[in-house]
């Protein structure tokens, strides 16, 4: 049995402990006591989120000793509300805990706390400005979902928090469960950590029609994903297809392919000990040679490149 204790604290982010928490609730329904949750902050009652719906937590002098403890975001991460007293407990706790996690601005209080110096790190996006400037030591990441560094976990904003917690999941029960987990949450099974905060697949959402086409082809990029394939799939002639498409979205077919497998296929060398070839044949490449010469196209080096230059 696990203890997993949320902290909390005024105008905290309602879904950045909420996501988890259901997270951790679903997982344990597939393996009957593994996990205990409990919601903490500096004084028992309920805490007000941003949102002002509350939430009820117990005071921090009664948490029982942690397993995992998971720091939420909001605004109040960057408030008073953060005291020197919530910071000793962190740095208690996490001396204590297997492991500790932020999600979103959590990151904050982790740094605030001096538990991320010298360590990899990701917070929100409208974060990472402010947070690299305030905590130069930290190894901030700031384009990943999350990361792990030894027993420090972080992750990016709101939904990212959910992402984690399959993480953390999938590290305690195995990859079934975290799968059935996200099966029931109705999201993606486990966004790898390398995976950008900002997508090849977001970028090129048109807001139309051709919006559940893109979600289609960057869930099964082991297809050929020809114009033929896709026109068919969108119910169009290939070349008012081809056409359409790069109206709306600014990149031809082949593009818009190319830029969601080599994102696909970045995340997974930077999140899996995988082979190269693996790789290839995984994201749709079909070789690594092809994967070369687009991984050379998108970011200016080979595929082992960045893998060494992560790793260093």
């Amino acid at each position: 049995m696990r203890t997993i204790g949320v902290l909390i604290f005024p105008d905290f982010q309602l879904l950045d402990a909420a996501g988890p928490i259901s997270a951790f609730e679903i997982a344990a329904r597939y393996v009957p006591g593994a996990y205990v949750l409990r919601v903490l902050a500096k004084e028992a009652g309920v805490v007000r989120s941003s949102s002002g719906v509350g939430m009820t937590a117990e005071a921090l002098e009664a948490a029982p000793r942690l397993d995992t403890l998971m720091i939420s975001g909001g605004e109040g991460t960057r408030r008073p509300a953060i005291c020197g007293e919530t910071l000793d407990y962190v740095r208690d706790a996490a001396a204590t805990a297997r492991r500790t996690a932020s999600i979103c601005s959590g990151a904050y209080v982790l740094a605030e706390a001096g538990l991320l110096e010298g360590r990899r790190c990701t917070t929100h996006w409208a974060r990472t400005a402010d947070f690299a400037k305030r905590y130069p030591g930290a190894r901030l990441e700031p384009d990943r979902i999350w990361t792990r560094d030894g027993p420090i976990w972080t992750s990016a904003g709101i939904t990212a928090g959910i992402d984690l917690a399959l993480a953390l999941i999938a590290d305690d029960l195995g990859d079934e469960i975290a799968r059935k987990t996200a099966q029931q949450l109705v999201v993606y099974h486990r966004r790898p950590s390398g995976q950008s905060q900002f997508s090849a697949l977001l970028e090129m959402e048109a807001g139309g029609r051709f919006d559940p086409l893109l979600v289609w082809m960057r869930e099964n990029l082991r297809n050929a994903l020809t114009v033929e394939e896709l026109a068919d799939r969108a119910a169009m002639s290939e070349r008012n297809f081809a056409r359409a498409f790069a109206a709306e979205t600014g990149f031809t077919p082949a593009k818009a392919v190319e830029r969601l497998r080599v994102e696909a296929a970045r995340a997974l060398l930077d999140s899996q000990p995988l082979q190269v070839e693996d790789v290839a044949l995984e994201t749709g490449f079909g070789d690594a040679e092809r994967m070369r010469r687009a991984f050379i196209r998108a970011f200016g080096q080979p595929p082992q490149a960045l893998r060494r230059a992560r790793a260093a």
